[in-house]
C-alpha cells in the first residue's frame, strides 16, 4: 500500500471519490514531484477532498489549484490550495485561469467527463505543462457512454482523440506526408494507457531519436549467408515495399505481404 492509498483508506476529511487502481498510476507517475515546489492543477473540484489529498502527498512546498463550475467550491480554498469558478469547456475562462497560475508540473482532468470538456481542457492547458510535467486525463470510461457523447468507436470521443497521439509520438519515422512533425512529437517524451486513464509525461525532442551500436559482429555483414532466403531477401523486400506503396496511392488501408506458401518453399533451399 502507498502513501496515497494509506490517506485515501484513513480519510475523515472532505470526500475523495476514487478508482482504486488510480493510486498506484499516481505514485508510479507523481512520485518524483514529492516535497519539491510543484504545481499541482486538478480539473474537477467536487467536494475538495482531493485537493487536501494532494497537499498531504506533495508536501508543504506545492501550489495547490482548482478548477470547478460549482461556486461552491470556493469555499473549500485554505492555505496552498486555491480554487478558480467557471466552465473547463470554456476555452476563454481557461486561458483567463492559465494566466494567474505558474506553469504547471502536474495537470489533473477529473472534471465533467464529457467528450468536450476533455479536448477543450486539454487543447488549452497542455501547453501550459513544464517541459518535464506530467498531464493526466481520468474516467476515460465515458468515451463509451452515450450519455457523455460516447460510444465505441464513435468519431469525436476522447479516446479516440487521444489514439492520434500515438501517431503524433512516433511522426518522426514517417515516410508520409499526412503525418509530420508538431509540437507534441517534440515534447512528449511517453504515453502510458491505463484502465479509465491516460498519462503523458512531457520531455523535450527536438530531433529523432539515434540508434548506436556496441558490441563485436558476430559475422560478416558483408559476405551474406548461403541459403536461398538470404540472397533473395533484398528482392521480396525491394516488392513488398513497392507494392505497398501501390496500395497507399490507391487508398487501399491494408498492407501487402508475400504470400507464405511463396516463402515456404523459398525456405525450403
Amino acid at each position: 500500500m502507498n502513501d496515497l492509498e494509506a490517506y485515501f483508506n484513513a480519510n475523515n476529511k472532505r470526500l475523495i471519490n476514487k478508482f482504486l487502481h488510480y493510486f498506484q498510476v499516481y505514485e508510479r507517475h507523481f512520485s518524483r514531484f514529492r516535497n519539491k515546489e510543484v504545481v499541482i492543477v486538478e480539473i474537477g473540484v467536487s467536494h475538495g477532498g482531493s485537493l487536501q489529498m494532494w497537499k498531504d502527498y506533495f508536501g508543504g512546498k506545492a501550489k495547490i489549484f482548482g478548477i470547478d463550475v460549482d461556486p461552491r467550491c470556493k469555499d473549500f480554498e485554505e492555505e496552498n490550495i486555491k480554487i478558480f469558478i467557471g466552465s473547463q469547456s470554456d476555452r476563454n475562462f481557461l486561458r483567463e485561469t492559465i494566466t494567474k497560475i505558474p506553469p504547471i508540473d502536474i495537470l489533473i482532468d477529473d472534471g465533467g467527463h464529457t467528450m468536450v470538456q476533455q479536448i477543450v481542457s486539454y487543447e488549452e492547458m497542455f501547453n501550459s505543462i513544464k517541459a518535464d510535467g506530467v498531464y493526466v486525463c481520468e474516467d476515460l470510461h465515458t468515451s463509451y457512454w452515450m450519455k457523455y457523447g460516447g460510444g465505441h468507436k464513435r468519431r469525436g470521443t476522447f479516446i479516440e482523440y487521444t489514439k492520434n497521439f500515438i501517431d503524433y509520438l512516433n511522426a518522426y519515422h514517417t515516410q508520409e506526408r499526412s503525418l509530420k512533425v508538431n509540437e507534441f512529437t517534440q515534447s512528449v517524451d511517453s504515453i502510458h494507457y491505463y484502465d479509465s486513464m491516460i498519462v503523458i509525461e512531457k520531455k523535450r525532442r527536438e530531433q529523432a531519436p539515434c540508434i548506436e551500436k556496441t558490441g563485436n559482429i558476430s559475422f560478416s555483414i558483408d559476405s551474406p549467408p548461403s541459403p536461398l532466403i538470404f540472397r533473395v531477401f533484398p528482392i521480396y523486400q525491394f516488392c513488398e515495399s513497392f507494392m505497398n506503396y501501390i496500395f497507399r496511392f490507391l487508398g487501399i488501408n491494408r498492407a501487402f505481404r508475400i504470400p507464405e506458401n511463396i516463402l515456404k518453399k523459398i525456405r525450403r533451399y
